[in-house]
Order: C-alpha cells, then structure tokens, then sequence
C-alpha cells in the first residue's frame, strides 16, 4: 500500500483531477481512496485518465479537452458528478494498494514438480505467490502495459510469473544465489532470466 498527498485538484464537468506531491504509480483503471480531504474529493475512485496537461473543458461527446501549453505532473483523473472547481492548491492523500492475484501458491507447486507441500512450504509458497504477482504487474506497468489485477493478460504472462514465483521458492535459504548442494556450490544469480522476460513481456517497454 502506498500513500500519496495531493498538491493540486480541479473539477471541470465532472472530471476531476487531483495531482501528487511526488511522482506515483498508480494506473489507468485501477482504484485509488482519497482521504483527509473535503467532500467533493474524499472517496474510493476508479482512474479514468492520467492527464499530462491541464483539463479547461469537456466537448458534446464527453472527452476532455486539454490546454496543451500547460503541463501537469503526477496527475489521476477520475470521473464524478461535482461542482466546478478551478484548478487550486489542495491537501489530502491517495492511497493506492494495488493486489494482483494472477497466480496461485499451488500452481508454483505443481511447476516445481513437489506434490503436496507442508504446512510450512505451503505458507512460503503463498509468500512467493504473492511476490511473483506484485513483481510481475508492476514490471509490465513500468512497460507500459495496462493489465487487470485479477486476470492475467495472456498465458505467456501467466507462465512467466509461475516460473519467477518458483525461482523465489528455489532461493529459499540463500542471499542472493540459489542454493545447491553440488560440487560446484551456489550458483550467482547475474540477473532476472531471459525467458521470464520473454514471458512476461518486458525486454523492452511495449509500443503502440
């Protein structure tokens, strides 16, 4: 979970734009909560945009229309039946706690090929499950991809952040190698593998 505050805030025909203190993460989409606000703003909300520019109006067809000569940073946009606000200093947070649940503890299982898993191996599955599914959301963000929390985008995806969430599990017990028990000792992890990228689609940001 992460928490933001809010340094502008704007309503024009229901849109209403608020920007971050600092840069953020948040996605197109997803639900963010404004809290420590006033009414208009306080609230669960679903982002609808993340405008670069200031909003000045909304043509006949509902999109939004932007003064391209002035810039905005760190903005979400939502959409909600409000009075018009012009766009002012303001205070309050967003928090934004994004859960992705593509994969599950027992799919890593049955990839690591380690039948039924103790109560303690099941937990540290769970642990890696849930690793998996933030590391692998979040790199694609990062690419530019808009994915839903809930339902991977792709079964390539999918295998991806199984395979990442079964490397996760197998470095149990080490720092940063995983562990073995050959001749040889641990073997140096240099950096996330080229298949999992492949998967998931992150070798190199998406392109429209």
């Amino acid at each position: 979970m992460t928490t933001y505050s809010i340094q502008y805030a704007q309503i024009v025909k229901n849109h209403v734009t608020v920007t971050t203190l600092t840069p953020n993460e948040i996605a197109l989409g997803q639900d963010l909560t404004v809290s420590s606000s006033t009414a208009p703003f306080n609230g669960a909300h679903s982002v609808y945009a993340l405008p670069q520019f200031l909003l000045v109006d909304v043509d006949t067809y509902g999109l939004p229309i932007y003064d391209y000569s002035v810039p905005i940073a760190n903005a979400v946009q939502w959409i909600d039946t409000q009075s018009d606000q012009a766009f002012h200093a303001h205070t309050g947070t967003i928090t934004y706690n994004p859960v992705c649940s593509w994969v599950t503890a027992a799919q890593i299982e049955d990839w690591l090929g380690i039948g039924t898993a103790s109560s303690l191996d099941a937990a540290f599955l769970t642990q890696c499950a849930s690793a998996s599914n933030a590391f692998a959301y979040r790199r694609r963000q990062e690419a530019g991809y808009t994915d839903s929390l809930t339902t991977s985008p792709s079964g390539d995806v999918t295998l991806g952040t199984i395979q990442y969430g079964g490397m996760l599990y197998r470095q149990r017990g080490s720092i940063d190698s995983f562990a073995s028990f050959g001749d040889g000792g641990a073997v140096t992890v240099t950096g996330l593998s080229g298949v999992i990228k492949q998967l998931l689609g992150i070798d190199r940001p998406q392109c429209a």
